[in-house]
């Protein structure tokens, strides 16, 4: 995978686990993470609960690893590397983030 799409990807996990970990946790924690890849840094800060820090953590260590050169969607992947508990946590924090973007545009349009 390119360094540019690897950093789109990072930057979707960020939105989506912030938008998630705000709506339904509580106890935020600032952690800062550094993603090595191709010989690139990525550095971003994140305020999530330690659930979620523990998943992204784990979803940052899945995209790093993934051995697609052109990467597919995770849920269309042919090969999924996630672990089955890891996956379904986040089909419904990705689905509930996801739905609440398309929403946050919807209610957008309406104020114009």
């Amino acid at each position: 995978m390119t360094q540019e799409k690897f950093e789109c990807e990072i930057k979707i996990l960020d939105k989506f686990f912030t938008k998630f970990c705000e709506d339904k946790h509580n106890h935020q924690d600032k952690k800062a993470y550094t993603l090595d890849y191709k010989e690139k840094k990525y550095s971003l800060e994140l305020c999530l609960c330690d659930e979620c820090h523990t998943l992204i953590n784990y979803s940052f260590d899945r995209l790093k690893e993934c051995p697609h050169e052109i990467k597919p969607k995770c849920r269309k992947c042919p090969n999924p590397c996630y672990d089955k508990p890891q996956w379904k946590q986040l089909a419904k924090l990705m689905k509930y983030s996801g739905f609440q973007f398309g929403l946050i545009k919807i209610k957008n349009i309406f104020k114009k």
